[in-house]
C-alpha cells in the first residue's frame, strides 16, 4: 500500500520474504479497494486475518510439511501475536 520497511530474513529467504509481501500487500489493496475501510491498521488486520483463513484451507498434508520445517519457537511468536491482536480487538470487538 505503497509504505516501506525494512525487513531481515534468514540466509536464502529473499524470494520467500519477498512472495509473502506480494501476498500481504495484495490481500491489503483489495481490502482498501473495497472502500469500506479506509485506516491502515483495521486494514492490516483483516488482511491478516484473511490470510490465516485462507492457510486454514490448506489441506492438513501441506501444513504438516510447513511444520516440519519452520523455525523453532514459530509457533510461540504466533501465539503471543494472536493474543496481541485479541488484546487491541478487545476493547473494540468489531473489525469494521
Amino acid at each position: 500500500m505503497g509504505q516501506s520497511y525494512l525487513l531481515g530474513c534468514p540466509d536464502g529467504g529473499d524470494q520467500r520474504l519477498l512472495d509473502a509481501v506480494d501476498r500481504v500487500d495484495s490481500a491489503m489493496c483489495k481490502i482498501r479497494d473495497g472502500g469500506k475501510i479506509k485506516a491502515r491498521d483495521r486494514i492490516a488486520v483483516l488482511a491478516a486475518l484473511n490470510l490465516a483463513f485462507d492457510l486454514n484451507d490448506e489441506p492438513q498434508s501441506a501444513a504438516a510439511s510447513e511444520v516440519e520445517v519452520s523455525p523453532p519457537g514459530q509457533q510461540q511468536v504466533l501465539s503471543s501475536l494472536m493474543q496481541r491482536l485479541d488484546a487491541a480487538l478487545g476493547d473494540d470487538g468489531r473489525l469494521l
